[in-house]
């Protein structure tokens, strides 16, 4: 359960903002949303399948604990991503397939060496005996993440309070990754001039990311 349930968190906090989830509000205002969530649906389980078997495979050529280290920095990296936030090039466009195909395709795509795929490769390697508990946990997030874009987006009718969200989530993913570092970095190296100085540069990073940040638009923000 404990990999099942980071999983889904991690993955509802890097899809809150993200490319796949500005997606899913475009298609929601062109077709049913059920049948977005369903292209959601399937281009997630076979998405992230891909992602749990790279993520478990990279431990048996390389050491668990360096496969942690780097995996607690990539959270540090997610939560900068998610900070800059995304925007959408195309890949809402209309197409000649059906609905559902066009969803799915599309997602599939979009979500390529997205930030939530990174992720969940990060994570099939840090639980690398329990890779169905992680599949399922980033399949459960990205479908609630993209619930929630839609509901907001197009039942209610309101625009996500995006800085807010963007914010919120990345502070999580940089304490998650400024923790596991803490965690499973040798002792000989986190003397006191390296962590004040790592968390220096973290701070200055988010300055700088924000500073040059545009935001992602949304759908409605597009038009």
């Amino acid at each position: 359960m404990t990999a099942f349930i980071t999983a889904l968190t991690f993955v509802v906090l890097a899809e809150m903002g993200d490319k796949t989830q500005l997606l899913g509000m475009a298609f929601a205002t062109r077709y049913p949303w059920p049948t977005v969530l369903w292209g959601v649906f399937v281009a997630t389980i076979l998405n992230h399948l891909f992602a749990v078997i790279v993520g478990s495979y990279i431990t048996m050529f390389i050491p668990l604990q360096y496969v942690q280290i780097a995996a607690a920095a990539s959270f540090i990296i997610f939560g900068l991503w998610t900070i800059r936030g995304d925007e959408l090039n195309g890949e809402d466009k209309a197409t000649n397939r059906s609905p559902f195909w066009t969803v799915t395709i599309a997602f599939f795509i979009a979500e390529m060496g997205d930030k939530t795929q990174l992720a969940t490769v990060a994570l099939a390697a840090q639980f690398a005996n329990e890779i169905i508990p992680v599949w399922l946990g980033t399949t459960a997030g990205m479908m609630i993440a993209n619930a929630i874009g839609i509901l907001i987006g197009v039942v209610l009718g309101k625009k996500i309070p995006e800085r807010l969200v963007k914010w919120v989530a990345a502070i999580i993913f940089i304490f998650f990754g400024v923790f596991g570092l803490y965690e499973y970095l040798p002792r000989h190296i986190l003397t006191t001039p390296v962590m004040v100085g790592g968390l220096a540069a973290i701070l200055l990073s988010m300055f700088l990311v924000a500073r040059m940040s545009g935001g992602a638009k949304l759908p409605r923000e597009q038009e």
